[in-house]
């Protein structure tokens, strides 16, 4: 079993894209600039904001927090994205999901420019992403696949079995795993939460991507020997005997799963930092193009 460590390419990306970036300045030229737009006070949200914010840094790029109050109205939001949209020092930005319930998150993702929209959430990019064009990736399925390119996954001719259907994971990296290329060609099947015998199909599958968010669903029973897991949960459980109150975890049984597998994501630690860094890399990608 070989732990596909998203920390560790994540790291590589980084300092891959620092070295991107110092010699834009060498030259001269505008660095990337990311700019993260945050509606009220979410735990989970300040966390993952705050860390972009810091690779940011780290590597060079500019970057600017819009954080609005709880209670910004969807009107006032909307001016917001089209300010951004309009500011020519931005590249690219994202507006942090969940926003707060009186808000369209639908209607706010498409008031987002395409080319700007360094999340890979417009309709414009994902139809690109679709028809195998040039464009933003979404981050997290970006990470996926990097991870399964670096470590030398074979996908070629395997069974995929994504488990979850959601528009910023499971529905992009079927179709992802599913085009020609590296950690690619491989044959998809999506399950979702009204799948009739789920582990029917798990107990079959080559590789799996888990994206549902249920602790622990994945158990050693539901996989063959050899499999791939990808797994994408992430949930805070309570736990009182933790110093923070809870612990972290993913959809996979790690400690019933790992030892039946061939590679395995670990949570924390596997796709999270793998999100970050692709978002990184579509903001560079942003910047090179508007460079044209």
């Amino acid at each position: 079993m070989e732990l596909l460590d998203g920390k560790k390419i994540s790291n590589a990306i980084k300092e891959e894209i620092a070295v991107e970036v110092a010699e834009m300045k060498e030259r001269g030229e505008k660095v990337p600039h990311l700019a993260a737009v945050l509606v009220g006070n979410d735990g989970a949200s300040l966390t993952y904001v705050g860390s972009k914010v810091r690779s940011c840094k780290k590597i060079g790029f500019e970057s600017t927090l819009v954080h609005l109050p709880e209670e910004t109205t969807e009107e006032e939001l909307l001016e917001q994205v089209n300010k951004l949209n309009n500011d020519d020092d931005i590249d690219g930005y994202i507006v942090q999901l969940p926003l707060p319930k009186h808000i369209d998150e639908e209607k706010v993702l498409m008031t987002v420019h395409p080319d700007k929209d360094v999340d890979g959430f417009h309709p414009t990019n994902f139809g690109k992403m679709a028809l195998d064009m040039e464009t933003f990736i979404p981050a997290t399925p970006f990470g996926i696949m990097e991870l399964l390119r670096r470590y030398d996954v074979d996908t070629e001719g395997k069974h995929t079995v994504v488990i979850g259907r959601s528009h910023i994971v499971g529905r992009p990296i079927s179709i992802l795993m599913s085009q020609k290329g590296k950690a690619a060609n491989s044959t998809v099947t999506i399950t979702h939460s009204r799948t009739a015998d789920l582990k029917e199909f798990t107990t079959k599958a080559d590789i799996i991507v888990s994206a549902l968010g249920s602790p622990d669903f994945l158990k050693a029973d539901m996989v063959k020997d050899g499999v791939v897991i990808i797994d994408v949960g992430i949930t805070r459980v309570a736990d009182e005997t933790k110093e923070k109150g809870y612990y972290i975890t993913g959809d996979v049984d790690f400690a019933e799963v790992s030892p039946k597998a061939s590679y395995i994501t670990p949570v924390p630690g596997g796709v999270g930092p793998m999100t970050i860094a692709m978002l990184l890399k579509n903001t560079l990608l942003a910047r090179q193009r508007r460079m044209g």
